[in-house]
């Protein structure tokens, strides 16, 4: 028997606005603070739809975002994929020549830029790439001063619809949304989102085995809506009937202090650099956090130092999840099972540090360079294939990605990983990062997670460079702490490195450096430290320690 409703993302603001018409979206903008109810919410996202209708938007064309976090983007979640088009959030960040291509690929017809990024994008225009486009929306309530063109501002767009609208009944493999990976390696790959396929990502994500969110939460995503849809939390934290914040274009760790003390904030989530700077924040400052309950980290492995502190000095859960674009995108979250509260505390640490358990409705193998499954040990490393109803099969007008990505329904991850006896998943490395020396893998990762452990160090990567002998050598990049001494902390980053591991995974140089570069999604890119040091300048006549693998 087959459900009159079908699985789509309108009955989710349908609940919402029926059974919490006064629950609150708060909003952080350039002009101002802004609140109002999802009753409110519900009919501004039915203007938003007869302006699109009414600008000749039909089902299955594609609407782009060129946003931060804030109600109006919001508007767009619902609005765009409600009325049968489809959401293209495009991250503001890339450089000018991946966003004509991502523009030209998705062929949209609809921009809606925010003020602050409108600059970004006049610059990125490109008459070729951007021949489909058809009117520019400013997320405002009057135009700036600005090269876009044809362009109108946002309240004005939406201002003579009615607050009601007939929404279409809509099949579930109607494309909603609209993705594409950051395209560190080569262009970046669409990948699109079925009604489905954001409907069962939402329903797998509220109960505890995931994010566990209720009506009661206060849910601040600081993790961008252009990152694959803020890893689904406006749509969950909707069909919660939950309290929105957003924090709006570039928050400081004052900005989301504020917010989380004003609003109340119960969870937030966002990239590891995001909460140690909070941290630093709190170190110098005082802050009501009592309402905030728990931090959902992702993007990078959280360092176990992080989970720490906010556990012992906020009571804060540090929640460590991982996920892919491919992914919807969340895959695993490191909650500890029944009993390992019992274990000591650095045993629970352990765990929590790692990616975590697989979210209820997927299925993962970990796979070695032979095709063969590795044991759940905790030792043996492998690949991590997983698939499910929130996992895509392919990508948008990229078959040779699809070869190389996808066996049958399975995403082949791209992660190196090790799953433990009770099933705990820990990401090792990528499968482009993994250093191999002399045949066997070091983790760029685990050596990354030790060294930043250190109280002296504020970001720290490691990356592989070639070696005659070796192959490749680890080489540690640092950001030292404010007022060190940078000969101290290198000999102790390598001596908490030969605590922990091998002598032959100790990095054959440790480099100070002023930042760490990073992708457009703020993760490290380590790709760019590569191409500055691959003449193997750094490791030239050094030799790993005595106990390193023989050649292979």
């Amino acid at each position: 028997m087959v459900g009159a409703t079908n699985q789509t993302l309108r009955p989710f603001m349908w609940r919402a606005g029926k059974l919490f018409p006064d629950r609150e979206i708060v909003s952080r903008t350039a002009e101002g603070l802004t609140r109002y109810t999802y009753s409110e919410y519900e009919g501004r996202v039915a203007q938003l739809a007869g302006a699109l209708a009414d600008a000749g938007i039909e089902r299955g064309d594609r609407v782009a975002t060129f946003c931060w976090n804030h109600n109006r983007h919001f508007e767009t979640y619902f609005g765009v994929p409600s009325m049968g088009a489809q959401l293209h959030t495009i991250n503001p960040l890339l450089p000018d020549h991946h966003i004509q291509y991502i523009v030209e690929n998705a062929e949209d017809r609809i921009i809606f830029v925010d003020p602050s990024l409108a600059p970004k994008l006049a610059g990125a225009v490109d008459e070729d790439a951007f021949a489909s486009v058809e009117q520019f929306v400013v997320m405002a309530s009057e135009v700036p001063d600005t090269d876009l063109t044809p362009v109108t501002d946002y309240e004005s767009f939406i201002a003579d619809q009615p607050t009601e609208y007939d929404w279409p009944d809509l099949p579930e493999d109607q494309p909603a949304g609209m993705c594409y990976t950051s395209g560190t390696t080569g262009k970046p790959k669409g990948v699109e989102y079925s009604q489905q396929m954001l409907w069962a990502h939402t329903m797998a994500t509220l109960p505890k085995s995931a994010l566990d969110i209720g009506s009661s939460d206060v849910i601040m995503p600081v993790v961008p809506m252009f990152h694959v849809n803020a890893w689904g939390l406006p749509f969950s934290t909707t069909a919660a009937g939950a309290k929105h914040v957003y924090p709006g274009p570039s928050p400081t760790p004052e900005d989301l202090a504020k917010l989380i003390e004003e609003e109340g904030v119960t969870m937030t989530a966002g990239v590891p650099t995001v909460w140690l700077g909070l941290l630093e924040y709190l170190d110098e400052n005082d802050a009501d956090m009592s309402s905030l309950e728990r931090i959902i980290i992702g993007g990078s492995a959280a360092p176990k130092s992080v989970i720490r502190r906010f556990d012992e000095e906020y009571d804060v859960d540090v929640l460590h999840a991982w996920g892919m674009t491919e992914m919807s995108p969340v895959g695993t979250v490191a909650h500890l099972k029944p009993g390992m509260e019992d274990l000591p505390a650095e045993a629970q640490y352990e765990k929590r540090a790692k990616q975590g358990l697989l979210a209820p409705g997927l299925e993962m193998r970990v796979v070695d360079d032979d095709g063969n499954e590795v044991p759940w040990n905790g030792e043996d490393f492998g690949e991590l294939w997983v698939r499910g109803p929130w996992v895509t099969t392919e990508y948008f007008e990229r078959p040779d990605a699809n070869e190389q990505d996808f066996e049958g329904n399975w995403l082949k991850t791209g992660d190196v990983v090790t799953v433990d006896e009770e099933g705990y998943v820990k990401i090792v490395d990528r499968a482009k990062d993994v250093i191999k020396s002399g045949g066997e893998w070091i983790s760029s990762v685990e050596l990354e997670n030790t060294i930043m452990a250190h109280d002296d160090v504020a970001e720290a990567t490691v990356v592989g460079v070639p070696h005659e002998r070796w192959q490749e050598r680890p080489v540690a990049f640092v950001v030292p702490a404010a007022g060190v001494t940078e000969d101290e902390v290198k000999r102790e980053v390598v001596e908490l490195v030969r605590k922990e591991f091998p002598k032959w995974w100790t990095p054959d140089e440790v480099v100070f450096i002023d930042e760490v570069p990073k992708t457009a999604t703020g993760k490290f890119d380590k790709k760019v430290l590569r191409d500055q040091y691959d003449d193997a300048s750094l490791v030239e006549g050094k030799a790993p320690e005595e106990d390193a693998p023989t050649d292979n």
